[in-house]
């Protein structure tokens, strides 16, 4: 008898603004310093909200969009900003 396995989307479990927010804050503590895991987060947070009302939302297109925050994104420090302005999530420092 084959095992039937479902995909895991991490998408299925973004739901509510805290639970985005506590996904991207998890990353941003565990990305390795070159903000890839930060950007795999934007990317899963703005799926679960669904891509083309965040392009409306920042004014950017859906492909750059696509593009921007997908796994071989390099984006630039302004888009992370308008994606996390869009998305309702908000970027600050403390001391470590």
């Amino acid at each position: 008898m084959t095992e039937q396995l479902t995909r895991f989307d991490t998408v299925d479990y973004l739901k509510s603004p805290e639970e985005m927010a506590a996904y991207l804050d998890a990353c941003f503590e565990e990305d390795p310093g070159d903000g890839s895991l930060i950007r795999a987060a934007l990317n899963d947070i703005a799926r679960a909200q669904g891509m083309s009302q965040l392009s409306r939302d920042t004014g950017l297109g859906r492909e750059s969009l696509y593009k921007a925050l997908g796994s071989s994104g390099n984006p630039e420090f302004a888009t992370v900003i308008k994606v996390m302005k869009a998305l309702g999530l908000k970027l600050h420092a403390s001391a470590a």
